[in-house]
């Protein structure tokens, strides 16, 4: 079993949770109320621009210039694709200039993209790439599942189309195959340290769904009665 595999297995519950998760399946369904998605293209925006710079950070990391330079291309084609599509759904849903500067992370998205930070700062190139690759495999995984769904509005469908599509599996599969080689040569210690950011990225994968379909906010934010 590839060390990787291993790792599917070991988040296996989370992974199946993100799978069904009600807003997931709001999107496949096309009953997510539309001010979720909004909410979340904001949070999903944020954590894009910092996903982007934690590839460059790895891409720093890589030994090899050609790890370097691949690396590197996946940052700027990941994150133009991305936004691409979310700038679409950011007219779509009129997401104004003034939705932007007014923008504050929730909780769970500042947290998700600090422990990506922490992943590069504290660890090797194993260490970031394992951080960065649940975000890849669970949305190719989703793209896969459901490409075949044609829910309403149309951005649902776009949504599903974009990890669906043949490219985003390829670019995950590479990122899969770049874990792979760079743990080849751990002992089990190594790889356990490796594993424990990976299933922790995983975990945040399933917050942020979470974080989107009850558009958590900070608890300062809210009001709480006197009892």
């Amino acid at each position: 079993m590839k060390f990787t595999d291993q790792l599917k297995a070991a988040a296996k519950d989370s992974w199946e949770q993100s799978l069904n998760h009600p807003f997931v399946q709001g999107i496949v369904k096309g009953d997510l109320p539309l001010d979720n998605f909004k909410y979340y293209i904001l949070q999903d925006i944020y954590y894009l621009k910092h996903y982007g710079k934690v590839h460059a950070i790895a891409a720093s990391q890589a030994e090899d210039f050609q790890l370097t330079a691949l690396l590197a291309q996946k940052a700027q084609k990941t994150a133009q694709a991305e936004l691409t599509v979310h700038n679409e759904h950011a007219e779509i849903l009129n997401i104004t200039k003034e939705d932007m500067e007014n923008f504050k992370p929730a909780p769970t998205a500042y947290a998700y993209t600090s422990h990506l930070y922490r992943a590069t700062m504290s660890g090797n190139l194993a260490h970031s790439v394992a951080a960065m690759l649940p975000c890849y495999w669970l949305y190719a995984d989703i793209g896969k599942k459901n490409e075949g769904a044609t829910p309403e509005p149309v951005i649902y469908r776009n949504w599903i189309k974009m990890y669906a599509s043949e490219w985003f599996q390829e670019s995950t599969n590479e990122m899969i195959d770049i874990l792979n080689t760079l743990v080849e040569d751990m002992n089990d210690q190594e790889k356990e340290k490796v594993k424990e950011q990976f299933i922790i990225a995983k975990e945040y994968e399933l917050h942020f769904w979470e974080m989107s379909y009850t558009k958590e906010t900070w608890l300062s934010n809210k009001k709480h009665s006197l009892s």
